[in-house]
């Protein structure tokens, strides 16, 4: 099954928010890419989240689009200098799972999924993009299947 990883939406800048939650650019943005992704019939079980709260915005617009059976939650080791090499030790998907986190640490994680290395950069995150990650039931290796990004160009 696959795994989808999200860099939150824009932020507000922390004089504005101290807790820096969504823009409204990030909102309209996550919205758009929570959409596409609905009309391409993307199937989520289950939403988790970093504890701050562009993570928990991020991941709500994308359940209210998804409607995840095992709804959202927050969870601990994906901040944006957690350990990425103990987290993927943990990564257990039987159902298609999305992970709502921050840089650097989605990339280094996808780095180190895909080479064992977080100094390997293999794909850049868009605030509010989607990156799908599946793994070869046959060899156990990782590899990047799709992505849904705001920008293009």
């Amino acid at each position: 099954m696959a795994l989808l990883l999200v860099q939150h939406g824009k932020s507000l800048p922390k004089d504005k928010d101290p807790a820096k939650g969504l823009s409204e650019e990030g909102i309209s943005e996550v919205e758009r890419i929570a959409g596409i992704a609905k009309k391409y019939g993307v199937n989520v079980h289950r939403i988790m989240h970093s504890g701050k709260k562009r993570a928990l915005q991020t991941a709500e617009i994308f359940a209210e689009a998804l409607e995840p059976d095992g709804g959202i939650q927050e969870i601990e080791g994906i901040n944006p200098l957690d350990d990425v090499a103990a987290f993927a030790d943990k990564i257990e998907i039987s159902d298609n799972l999305m992970l709502v986190g921050h840089l650097p640490f989605m990339e280094r994680l996808t780095s180190h999924l895909i080479t064992r290395s977080i100094e390997k950069p293999v794909f850049k995150f868009q605030n509010g993009g989607i990156l799908c990650m599946d793994k070869d039931p046959e060899t156990k290796v990782w590899f990047i299947k799709w992505s849904l990004m705001p920008d293009i160009g």
